[in-house]
């Protein structure tokens, strides 16, 4: 801690010596906290996604995605932007605007959810009093916009399909939501 309040007051003083005010700086210094929260999330998930894929083909006895980048770790980053670059075909006979509406419904929530995250200490987009009640609703409406993809198809086995997802995600949001009332409970004193 004495190290980073260090390092906060000689960069203040450069900044200052290039006549930048603290405001500006302070804002400097919380758009580089969130990159690099961010940054430190996104590679730790590019390296468990790695893991997960060299263990099952270790387990599956078959060669695995070793061909993307050294190692195959750029298969993950491949995989994304195939996914992003893929043709969006809408089926003939469903209807269009649930189908279309139904993935934005699932996404726009999860970054709602980044409002109430403190990226560090007196670094927070959206200080609500309510935070942890407010990410718990924000995020329980993810399987209603699966529910609105599955049945937008006018398929039965895409109902089916996102039935499943939305049971599934129900399922994880229930503990999920327990333990960070429990640990609220327990906070509140």
């Amino acid at each position: 801690m004495f190290f980073n309040t260090n390092f906060k007051e000689q960069v203040i003083k450069i900044f200052d010596g290039l006549n930048l005010s603290e405001d500006f700086f302070n804002f400097i210094w919380i758009i580089l906290s969130i990159f690099t929260l961010l940054l430190g999330i996104t590679i730790g998930v590019l390296v468990l996604v790695w893991l997960e894929r060299k263990i099952s083909a270790g387990i599956q006895q078959r060669i695995g995605p070793e061909y993307a980048g050294p190692l195959g770790i750029i298969q993950a980053l491949a995989d994304g932007f195939k996914l992003l670059l893929k043709e969006d075909i809408i089926p003939s006979k469903g209807d269009t605007w649930l189908f279309k509406i139904g993935p934005a419904i699932v996404v726009i929530p999860v970054f709602l959810s980044y409002l109430v995250i403190p990226f560090g200490q007196n670094i927070i987009l959206a200080d609500l009093n309510i935070g942890v009640f407010f990410w718990i609703a924000i995020c329980s409406i993810v399987p209603l916009g699966l529910l609105m993809a599955g049945y937008g198809s006018n398929n039965k086995y895409s109902f089916l399909g996102g039935l499943r997802a939305a049971a599934q995600s129900i399922s994880y949001e229930i503990p999920l939501a327990l333990c960070v009332l429990s640990i609220s409970l327990r906070a509140i004193r």
